[in-house]
């Protein structure tokens, strides 16, 4: 018999449709909220690694930020649903669609109700509004091509009242999955390679396959803006105000600004945003900058002046949705951009998250970065079982014991491995106790038929207090194990130390459950974070004006 780990143990144009809201459903009960205009709201990747002199074929000068102002557009282009969306319908009609997902030729991971959407910035060099930026080698080479060098994720959680930005750095080595040529539908093979050139060779199609593959995440839409739009944008709305310690005086984006507070056009904002030789010159700081300049937009693209404006709303969402390309699900719902308006406006500015991925040089090339594991997947897990609150439960009789709310860390828990996959326990442990569960043992558990379809609770038909503790389990697990009253035995049992011991132990008389892990079990939801992710996260309750 092999023990709970194996042998050995180790450690290690289509215009605008209105779509039908059913009465009583969330979206209506939402929506009628809405009836009144809300009001105000209350890259590169980390170089401390790279050397100054790097002159990669990414380039220095590319835009970073394309994608940050797509989630101001994406929030403002639905403004008008909340003012009634028939006065904005030719707008709305200027927003191009093109359609992908016949071309996502790899499985695509389960749908759990959040909303998951792919900003990309383009840095296309087609159109007159366009050419001029960009390196001028990459220009003469490939006039007319296209490039993502800004990949970010919008997270809404199932319920619409969290929100994440995730930012991909484009100098990620990854392995790229088979693809679609976007131009020739010829399937490529899969490969390692830098993130930004699964865009480059298969588009939108292969981007969000790529992403999908790597996080586990399902993608729901994506929105592409390049730099006209991001201009546009900015200049739609009035401007944007930044304020700085010091002036700037950038030759190469020819940008020159003064100490203090400054009202930026589209142009400058370009130039600002792009800025590299600034401050220390980190891609840290560069980065922190444009999600201060982001929060702005979120700002200013949801404040009561301009949803109350009905001339100057027009005429921003009329300039937002000609900047930008979408999916025809997401351009033509009517409810599911409501829906995104209406996270807009209930979100508060601290309630979004800005979010890097955690990452380390490359060990094959000091200029490319890997994501740092499993910090990575923790967040990516986080995310995933990010799922929709169970239903109330009933409110306890007069004759019933009313249930007490057990936290994490005064439950203790025995976990047996019910599968066939070696480790199996081991691995569900470290999980439960990076989350606070006093995991007290492992081993394994004989199922007939020789696995376990299904996960399981136990625990001892003696304890009174023991549905509590297995509820506050339950709730951690997915899926959701139902509980059974009576132990089993467990087979090979050894105990448990986790990597970091437990912050305190649980009350004496605290009863032991077995948590029976069967073939069904995905994932333990993830609520605590590494540093180095928490670390990397900002909201804008910290996004100071920096001149006060």
């Amino acid at each position: 018999m092999t023990d709970y780990r194996g042998a050995p143990v180790v450690n290690s144009g289509q215009g605008y449709r209105a779509a039908p809201t059913q009465p009583g459903s969330r979206m209506a009960r939402r929506a009628a909220a809405a009836a009144a205009p809300p009001p105000p709201p209350d890259d590169r990747p980390p170089r401390s690694h790279r050397g100054g002199g790097h002159n990669g074929s990414g380039g220095h000068n590319k835009m970073r930020i394309l994608a940050y102002v797509s989630i101001g557009l994406t929030t403002v282009m639905v403004a008008g649903a909340l003012t009634g969306y028939v006065v904005y319908r030719d707008a709305f009609g200027n927003i191009k669609q093109k359609s992908v997902k016949n071309d996502i030729i790899n499985p695509r991971p389960p749908d759990t109700g959040a909303l998951n959407v792919l900003l990309v910035g383009s840095d296309t060099r087609a159109g007159a509004g366009n050419a001029k930026y960009g390196q001028e080698l990459a220009r003469q080479a490939d006039a007319g091509g296209k490039r993502t060098d800004t990949i970010i994720l919008l997270h809404l959680s199932p319920d619409r009242d969290k929100a994440r930005l995730i930012s991909f750095p484009r100098d990620s080595m990854v392995q790229i999955p088979k693809c679609r040529n976007e131009t020739t539908k010829q399937e490529m093979p899969p490969r390692r390679d830098m993130i930004n050139s699964a865009y480059n060779a298969g588009g939108i199609a292969c981007t969000i396959s790529t992403l999908e593959t790597l996080t586990g995440i399902r993608i729901n839409h994506f929105v592409e803006v390049d730099f006209s739009g991001f201009k546009n944008i900015v200049d739609a709305l009035g401007g944007i105000e930044i304020c700085l310690k010091s002036g700037v005086n950038d030759k190469n984006s020819k940008l020159v600004l003064p100490p203090g507070k400054s009202l930026l056009n589209g142009e400058k904002a370009l130039g600002y945003v792009r800025l590299r030789h600034y401050g220390d010159g980190s891609d840290i700081q560069r980065i922190k900058r444009q999600q201060i300049f982001l929060s702005k937009v979120i700002a200013k693209a949801t404040s009561s002046e301009l949803l109350t404006d009905v001339g100057q709303l027009r005429s921003f969402i009329s300039a937002a949705a000609g900047s930008v390309t979408m999916d025809p699900e997401l351009a033509n719902d009517t409810e599911q951009l409501i829906e995104i308006a209406l996270s807009a406006k209930q979100l508060t500015a601290g309630g979004v998250k800005l979010t890097t991925i955690p990452w380390l040089p490359d060990p094959e090339d000091k200029n490319r970065v890997v994501w740092k594991q499993p910090d990575a997947n923790e967040l990516f897990t986080s995310i995933k079982t990010d799922t929709e609150p169970t239903a109330s439960e009933p409110s306890a009789s007069a004759s019933s014991k009313p249930k007490v709310t057990r936290k994490p860390e005064d439950v203790k828990v025995q976990v047996l491995n019910g599968t066939q996959t070696v480790g199996k326990a081991g691995e569900v442990a470290d999980l439960l106790a990076k989350e606070g569960y006093n995991v007290v043992g492992v081993g394994n558990y004989e199922a007939a038929g020789g696995s376990l379809a299904k996960t399981e609770i136990h625990y001892a038909k003696t304890s009174e207090a023991a549905p509590d503790y297995a509820d506050t389990l339950a709730k951690s697990v997915l899926p959701k194990p139902a509980s059974t009253a009576g132990k089993v035995k467990a087979s090979n049992p050894q105990a448990y130390t986790p990597a970091t011991p437990p912050m305190k132990a649980p009350a004496k008389g605290t009863p032991v459950l077995q948590l029976l892990v069967g073939e069904d079990f995905d994932s333990v939801k993830v609520t605590k974070l590494p540093d180095s992710v928490t670390n990397s996260t900002i909201t804008a309750s910290e996004q100071k004006n920096v001149c006060t």
